[in-house]
C-alpha cells in the first residue's frame, strides 16, 4: 500500500487520545464526498473481554491495515484514517517498552500523502478505552518529532472543533490546490 496508488490521496488523521480524530475524519470525510476508517483498536477492544495485552496491539496493528485495505477500494478521490500504525508503535513502546518487529516494518513501508496531527487543546472526555489523561502534551511531542523523522507533510490541528474543520480543510485544499 503506497501513497497516491490509482491517484487516491491518502490523508491520515493522528495524535494523542482525545484529541478529536474520530470524529474529525468522519466530518471530512462527509465534506469532501469519500470514506474515511475507523479506528480498528476501538472495535476491537470494545469485544475483548479482558483487558488488552501485548499480543493484542498486533491483532489491532494487523486488523488496520486490513480495513483500510478493504475501505480504500470504495474512496472517491481521497480517503481519511482515523489513526494509523503511529499510534500502535507509539503506544506499544510507552506500555511495553518495545514495539513488535511487524508492526515496525510495516509502519515503515505504509505513508500517507498528507497528516493532520491533533494537538491536545480539547478538554479530555471520559472513555473506558483512554488511559492517559495527563499526558496528552508528552504524547504530542512524540507524533511530531516521528512525523518530522518521516519528512511527512502534515499540519497541526488545534481549537475547536469548528476551528479543527476549518484548519483541516484549508490545509487539503492548498496541498492538493483546489
Amino acid at each position: 500500500m503506497t501513497s497516491g496508488v490509482n491517484n487516491i490521496i491518502r490523508i491520515a488523521i493522528t495524535g494523542p487520545e482525545s484529541t478529536g480524530k474520530s470524529s474529525l475524519a468522519k466530518k471530512l470525510a462527509g465534506h469532501f464526498g469519500t470514506v474515511w476508517v475507523p479506528e480498528y483498536a476501538r472495535a476491537y477492544l470494545d469485544k475483548l473481554k479482558r483487558a488488552y495485552t501485548e499480543r493484542d496491539l498486533l491483532k489491532i496493528a494487523k486488523g488496520q491495515i486490513n480495513s483500510e485495505r478493504e475501505i480504500f477500494e470504495t474512496a472517491k478521490r481521497m480517503i481519511f484514517y482515523d489513526t494509523e500504525l503511529l499510534v500502535i508503535k507509539i503506544w506499544a513502546n510507552h506500555k511495553y517498552g518495545r514495539i513488535h518487529p511487524w508492526i515496525l516494518s510495516n509502519y515503515n513501508k505504509i505513508s500517507y500523502d498528507l497528516y493532520l496531527l491533533t494537538y491536545p487543546d480539547l478538554p479530555w472526555e471520559y472513555d473506558p478505552l483512554r488511559e492517559n489523561p495527563e499526558k496528552g502534551n508528552y504524547f504530542f511531542s512524540i507524533f511530531e518529532k516521528e512525523l518530522i523523522a518521516r519528512k511527512a507533510k502534515y499540519k497541526i490541528i488545534r481549537g475547536n472543533h469548528d476551528e479543527r474543520m476549518i484548519a483541516a480543510i484549508d490545509f487539503i485544499e492548498k496541498r492538493l490546490n483546489f
